[in-house]
């Protein structure tokens, strides 16, 4: 374990590029005594705003929480909120030089209002479909620009628009000329186009229904799934979570590690595939092998599912998680 946790003392030196769809996570907290007399739906009576990093932001939140330099590519709109979600990232001390403006749609911002802690209702403001031929030139320049100057990138697809063909094919062959390590977070939609990353970090669900596959249960189900993966992807590794049972790492040679999980209590699983690509790319970056990277990040997994609402984990968490740990 103290092999784990002598990484963490790297993670400062790193500086990672994530792209991605970025997005502003509102939660409106209110309180219900009475429904409305015009439908019958709960009258809501606010009592506090808050918002948090959606999406690649948050991503790009784990990884400065750990520590990392960070650099974030994406797109918002030319509008207040999307002024204010840069300025909330620059005071992270996030790299927005990757971040590019589109006029021509709204940024996005995911509202959640919720009562006694009980969520009543979601309303999303986002204009889908694919961007502009100027936004994704704009985005491979970007690319073209920070990738040469980082130590690892990480794709985050929320299916949004940013990760398309042009941008994605270009990522990773920039990426892979320069022999730095590239990781995705996957969106069913886009899965067979991950090819020749070092790493897709699906769960399970998003594993199953990106292979078309029918369901799966057993663990010789996931092995197999897992070594699919990897032939069709021709991809380095697959790291698969597997929620209460943990994750499964798929590396060629037909090496198979299943790591358990190391959560104490689960209180919110909300955003805990952010936390593990964020910390598992952090350690490659910092010279972990695979399995090592695997496990760290499993820990700080096990970290923010013990906090309530979209969280992350520092250094010194990770590093007591890890020294801590008692088999």
């Amino acid at each position: 374990m103290e092999k784990l946790a002598s990484f963490i003392s790297e993670f400062s030196k790193q500086r990672i590029l994530v792209i991605g769809d970025l997005m502003v996570d509102k939660f409106v907290w209110g309180k219900v005594s009475r429904i409305s007399p015009e439908a019958p739906v709960p009258v809501v009576w606010i009592q506090n705003e808050t918002y948090a990093f959606g999406g690649a932001g948050n991503v790009a939140n784990n990884l400065r929480s750990l520590g990392a330099q960070v650099n974030v590519l994406g797109v918002i709109g030319d509008d207040s909120d999307g002024n204010n979600l840069k300025e909330e990232l620059i005071a992270k001390g996030i790299n927005v030089d990757g971040v590019v403006l589109d006029s021509s749609r709204p940024t996005i911002i995911k509202t959640r209002i919720l009562a006694s802690h009980q969520q009543i209702v979601r309303v999303d403001k986002e204009i889908k479909g694919e961007f502009d031929e100027t936004v994704v030139c704009r985005l491979n320049e970007r690319i073209n620009e920070l990738i040469p100057h980082v130590n690892a990138v990480i794709i985050s697809d929320y299916g949004k628009g940013v990760i398309n063909k042009p941008v994605l094919k270009n990522a990773i062959a920039l990426a892979n000329k320069h022999k730095i390590p590239v990781t995705v977070d996957p969106k069913i939609e886009h899965f067979l186009d991950y090819k020749h990353v070092t790493c897709i970090t699906p769960n399970q669900l998003e594993a199953i229904e990106g292979m078309k596959n029918r369901e799966v249960n057993t663990d010789e189900e996931i092995f197999a799934l897992g070594k699919k993966i990897l032939d069709k992807l021709k991809s380095k590794s697959v790291l698969i979570t597997r929620g209460e049972k943990g994750m499964t790492l798929f590396e060629r040679n037909n090496r198979i590690t299943h790591i358990p999980t190391r959560a104490k209590e689960v209180f919110d699983v909300t955003g805990a595939g952010d936390t593990v690509i964020a910390t598992f790319t952090l350690a490659i970056a910092s010279k972990a092998n695979l399995r090592e990277a695997a496990e760290i990040s499993n820990f700080a997994a096990g970290i923010v599912v013990g906090k309530v609402g979209t969280a992350t984990a520092t250094p010194d968490e990770l590093r007591e998680a890890i020294v801590g740990f008692k088999k």
